[in-house]
């Protein structure tokens, strides 16, 4: 789980007096309180200021957590408490029946605090579900069209390392996500372990571009393929294909290859971009041969 700094989350120095936290909550209440914000992340702050005074305002809980502070953690790095805090077995305090898992806490401080809550006994802790980890990690394009594996490194709790091999199936997109069920955080209580939950970002290729299942290929062609139509080999996910290009293309011209692209229920197709190149004449002959193409086309005006 995530140590929380509750006094920077109030902006008060770790020796704050008790009037200068409730001063710096009361401020930080109204300034985010749902009723009255309705930005982004407003309800969220709302409940972080509401969890930090909770745990400042008590001085039995305040000094319990002052001790964990002076360990050197900040803001957001992985914590663990020792067993049995917070319910009598560890540190000294006993939270259980101080209902501190009344309201919405984060694990931490319930983790801390005991998560007793009014009717529950002592040494009797809440099982909780671990929370899930979110991660992003990409997967090149060939590896997204016919499925493969890939290796996750994760840090754990205890500054080690978790090498996990992540199955990547046949098909996926950009922005779906792979569960791996258990792979989060460690439960409390006896709760269970969350999920990894891993987004998926295809990266950029060289010879195509994806949008969601369909991919597109810019395909650079001849002017005499472009004026006379040929038949000519194009890459695909799948291998080459040969592709009909019909006699008077021009730079632009869209083909389709139906279900050549990324696998699925619906297969995506393949998007075929013409792009004419003309070669830049280097010898006599080839400088004739276009002053015999100009003199031959000499009604072509390609601005009207």
């Amino acid at each position: 789980m995530e140590f929380k700094d509750y006094y920077e989350i109030l902006g008060v120095k770790p020796d704050a007096s008790d009037a200068d936290i409730k001063a710096a909550y009361r401020k930080l209440a109204r300034k985010y309180h749902p009723d009255k914000n309705k930005e982004p992340g407003a309800e969220e702050k709302f409940k972080a200021v509401n969890e930090a005074n909770e745990a400042l305002k008590d001085p039995e809980k305040r000094r319990a957590y002052d001790q964990f502070r002076a360990g050197g953690y900040r803001q957001g790095e992985q914590f663990r408490p020792p067993p049995g805090w917070g319910q009598g077995g560890g540190g000294g305090f006993d939270f259980g029946d101080m209902g501190a898992g009344r309201g919405d806490f984060s694990d931490f401080f319930e983790s801390l605090f005991g998560g007793g809550g009014a009717g529950r006994g002592r040494g009797q802790a809440q099982a909780r579900r671990g929370r899930d980890i979110q991660a992003r990690i990409e997967t090149d394009l060939q590896t997204a069209y016919t499925g493969g594996k890939t290796r996750v490194v994760l840090n754990d709790s205890s500054g080690g390392e978790r090498v996990l091999e992540v199955k990547i199936p046949a098909g996926i997109t950009s922005g779906q996500t792979i569960r791996l069920a258990g792979q989060g955080h460690a439960g409390a209580g006896g709760g269970p372990s969350g999920d990894l939950l891993l987004e998926i970002a295809i990266r950029e290729d060289t010879r195509f571009r994806v949008d969601g299942r369909t991919v597109t290929h810019v395909l650079p062609i001849s002017p005499w393929e472009a004026a006379l139509g040929a038949t000519v080999p194009v890459p695909t996910l799948g291998g080459h294909v040969d592709l009909r290009i019909p006699s008077g293309s021009q730079s632009g011209r869209k083909l389709r290859l139906k279900g050549r692209g990324l696998p699925g229920s619906e297969p995506g197709d393949q998007i075929v971009v013409l792009d004419i190149r003309v070669p830049v004449p280097e010898t006599h002959e080839e400088q004739a041969a276009y002053d015999n193409f100009k003199d031959a086309f000499a009604g072509f005006d390609p601005r009207r």
